[in-house]
């Protein structure tokens, strides 16, 4: 499991490992040590479109609320 919180603190929740390869495959990370998304709108169709779960995108929708997007960190549980 992998828990997601917001950058600037809040925990979201926790996700599977399968969501979390799907934000690995489609997220650019700028390092190994890299444990953070930017997450917008267009990131969430993107990944909706892509066959991701409810349950992520529900994490993700929360995140971003009515905001131009937000960082999301993970941590490996």
């Amino acid at each position: 499991m992998v828990t997601l919180s917001l950058k600037d603190g809040g925990v979201l929740g926790s996700i599977s490992d399968e969501d979390f390869q799907i934000l690995a495959d489609y997220l650019e990370e700028e390092s190994e040590a890299d444990v953070d998304y930017y997450i917008g709108p267009d990131t969430i169709v993107m990944l909706e479109d892509d066959g991701a779960s409810p349950a992520l995108l529900a994490l993700l929708k929360e995140a971003v609320g009515d905001s131009e997007g937000a960082d999301v960190v993970w941590t490996r549980d």
